[in-house]
């Protein structure tokens, strides 16, 4: 495996914190998320425009439709909003996105605004920004495990790259860094297969105090770290 660049080709989002920092100020739980929105644009765009080419995001988990009916609603408004009412923004900063995760249980308007997202930023050359809605680690790989079983493939056939090669975006690469915010230190069933040999980064603050000058931290912290993959 080639040696690493000091830029990272990709960095996963943890964004985690959301609620505790609207909590902590009194503010009702979507102000947080909204806050956690700004920030995880700004944070992403300062990303790709020092040199990473995939930015991914957990922003909506199989495991969050338990939350209130209420909170899970105004969590698909913002995701609404984001894809379409403020898509120019991603066009302006030459981003395509892309959305990864089950359709199931979204709604058909969601669905639509989703592929329109997609096909508006296609063209864009100036780096991907991958967010995961609806979407869990074990369910990725099930999912892909399926496909591969209702292709008729022969078990001895079933290697890790013919894995890979089902995900829900094949063309993401593996993560080579995650970075998680408010403190916690676990995965929570964020892209399991893409970070196998993964670095992970914790940091203290709420996600949305995250701004463009901590993506000079996570670079820094990057370039000293010494990726081996087992060898």
């Amino acid at each position: 495996m080639a040696e690493q660049t000091s830029i990272p080709q990709h960095i996963g989002f943890i964004v985690d914190g959301n609620r505790r920092w609207a909590k902590a100020r009194g503010l009702p739980t979507y102000e947080g998320h909204r806050a956690g929105y700004e920030a995880l644009k700004e944070v992403a765009f300062a990303a790709l425009q020092n040199g990473v080419q995939y930015a991914s995001a957990y922003v909506f988990s199989t495991e969050n439709w338990k939350r209130s009916e209420d909170e899970v609603s105004k969590l698909m408004g913002l995701i609404t909003y984001a894809f379409k009412m403020d898509l120019q923004s991603f066009i302006d900063n030459n981003v395509q996105l892309r959305i990864i995760g089950s359709r199931e249980r979204l709604s058909d308007k969601v669905n639509k605004i989703i592929d329109q997202a997609e096909e508006k930023t296609a063209g864009m050359t100036g780096g991907v920004f991958v967010l995961c809605l609806n979407y869990g680690g074990q369910a990725e790989i099930a999912d892909a495990c399926k496909k591969i079983v209702q292709s008729g493939v022969d078990v001895d056939q079933i290697t890790p790259e013919l894995i890979a090669q089902n995900l829900y975006a094949p063309d993401v690469p593996p993560i080579d860094i995650v970075v998680r915010t408010s403190g916690e230190q676990r995965l929570s069933n964020f892209m399991l297969w893409r970070s196998a040999y993964s670095e992970l980064m914790f940091i203290e603050k709420f996600w949305p105090d995250m701004t463009k000058d901590d993506v000079t931290g996570i670079l820094e912290e990057y370039s000293r770290r010494s990726r081996r993959f087992g060898g």
